[in-house]
């Protein structure tokens, strides 16, 4: 009777991640969002353009970038011996702009001295961003690190003293300076620097590709190869780097790709919950 009873929630729980892969497609699939996949049975070594992707209780999470044009898109897995396909839909989505004006200007156009530490670091950044360790206890979900005032959104079409740049590619959250910051979730220090355009800086490595990104801090509380868990103290609010105020930019990347932070830790949560933690 009981191990009758474990099968039928077991089931149950399949049917309910099913439904909730449905839900989320609709919403999350876009450019810089991320599309969710219940993974069949047996299918194994999923990959997204040629890089391995994240599994978390039964379901695929592939981040998508958000210069992507909507259309199919495709995944590759394994199964039963075969290489096969699995196709979906990235549906459009509009960011809107924002302006912002600099007073130090060696922010918006780098005098030339610095281009050689700001290609290093970038290098550095991406380096990391692509990396794929191995899973961590993620079962608790993610938590947004810093509880303040959303200045700018993740997607935005920023323009630095009327001169176009790259869309934003993070979530913007201001608190008065030395407010703590904490860990969104379990994982281990990668970097720990002071850069040109981010400030004091921090990443921490979650395992699978997903790497979260913490900038302008004005004190850092841990080191590189430190292991963290969800919550802790990682360091302080700033306006280090490029930054016109306190406040603590906030990225999520998945499979080497800059995703929407609040539209992931929502996936994230709402899986984990309905998993029930495992």
């Amino acid at each position: 009777m009981f191990t009758g009873h474990l099968m039928l929630m077991r089931v149950l729980t399949l049917a309910a991640l099913i439904s909730l892969s449905a839900s989320l497609l609709a919403n999350t699939a876009v450019p810089g969002g991320i599309y969710v996949w219940a993974i069949p049975q047996g299918a194994t070594t999923l990959t997204y353009a040629d890089q391995p992707v994240m599994k978390v209780a039964e379901h695929a999470l592939i981040g998508l970038p958000i210069t992507l044009a909507p259309g199919p898109q495709s995944l590759v897995y394994q199964q039963n011996g075969r290489t096969l396909r699995h196709h979906f839909e990235v549906f459009d989505k509009t960011y809107s702009e924002q302006h912002i004006t600099l007073e130090n200007k060696a922010m918006v156009n780098p005098p030339a001295e610095t281009l050689a530490r700001i290609r290093n670091e970038s290098t550095r950044q991406r380096r990391l961003y692509e990396s794929f360790s191995p899973p961590v206890d993620l079962r608790g979900g993610f938590e947004q690190p810093l509880t303040g005032v959303i200045t700018s959104l993740f997607g935005h079409r920023r323009f630095f003293n009327g001169q176009a740049r790259n869309p934003h590619s993070g979530l913007d959250i201001a608190a008065d300076s030395g407010t703590t910051i904490h860990a969104a979730g379990n994982g281990s220090i990668t970097l720990s620097d002071d850069l040109y355009f981010n400030g004091k800086t921090l990443f921490i490595d979650h395992g699978q590709g997903l790497v979260t990104m913490y900038c302008h801090m004005s004190e850092l509380l841990v080191k590189s190869g430190e292991t963290v868990n969800k919550g802790q103290a990682i360091g302080l609010v700033g306006a280090t780097g490029r930054a016109t105020g306190p406040h603590l930019h906030w990225s999520v990347s998945l499979n080497g790709t800059r995703v929407d932070p609040a539209l992931f830790m929502q996936v994230l949560n709402t899986i984990t919950s309905a998993s029930g933690g495992e």
